[in-house]
């Protein structure tokens, strides 16, 4: 993908699905908060899953899907405790690192852009090291925003300037790439392969990378 690196300034990128294998997330919520849930209620696995995913899709989309607090409290679970159980499933995308040391060699400021909660930003960071390659990382929660809603990236642009017009989005979900794109960010780019325990997904009309190595400057 030969982007037009001469009039990009800044690269805003996601995490989860996109810098990280999104298995990790899925395994969690779908796989191991289940079983957990089930074994404390008292009820099957499956029955546990189904009120899960139902209770997940009514929040679809909103800082409270994303807000280890708000689950904590939901489903009277130690969120934090069941990640560091499965911790190990934690994983960066191939040429990743690479990619990261071209933007920072290139001059580009980077920062991390997540709908990801700080604890669970935190515990990656430390799991995966990648924290010295970014200029900042902003979660959603500390803006009030999920970035599905454009005024995310108004808040953003307050707390770390940048110009949309000069900037890149890499991201997996194409409904935060569609408030991007309304809000004006000029270059933007999803992920064919978020989890890589599961097929490609749909990349609607955006371009799409199997890896950061088609991005390579």
């Amino acid at each position: 993908m030969n982007l037009p690196w001469q009039d990009i300034d800044t690269v805003l990128l996601d995490m989860d699905g996109t810098l990280l294998d999104l298995n990790f997330d899925n395994h969690f919520w779908q796989v191991h908060v289940p079983l957990r849930y089930a074994e404390i209620r008292g009820t099957s696995r499956e029955a546990a899953r189904e009120e899960l995913m139902a209770r997940y899709h009514a929040r679809a989309g909103t800082l409270e899907w994303y807000s280890v607090e708000f689950w904590e409290t939901e489903l009277e679970l130690d969120i934090m405790k069941l990640k560091e159980e499965v911790a190990h499933l934690i994983a960066v995308h191939p040429h990743v690192v690479a990619f990261l040391e071209a933007m920072r060699g290139a001059g580009k400021r980077v920062a991390i852009a997540t709908n990801a909660h700080h604890k669970s930003l935190t515990l990656k960071m430390a799991r995966t090291g990648l924290q010295p390659h970014f200029d900042a990382m902003i979660t959603s929660h500390e803006l009030g925003l999920a970035k599905e809603d454009p005024g995310f990236w108004r808040r953003l642009q307050q707390i770390f300037p940048f110009d949309p017009a000069r900037s890149l989005l890499v991201d997996d979900s194409l409904p935060v790439l569609d408030s991007a794109k309304a809000y004006g960010i000029r270059h933007l780019v999803s992920i064919r392969q978020p989890d890589t325990q599961k097929p490609p997904k749909d990349s609607g009309t955006y371009a799409a990378i199997g890896s950061f190595a088609e991005l390579m400057p």
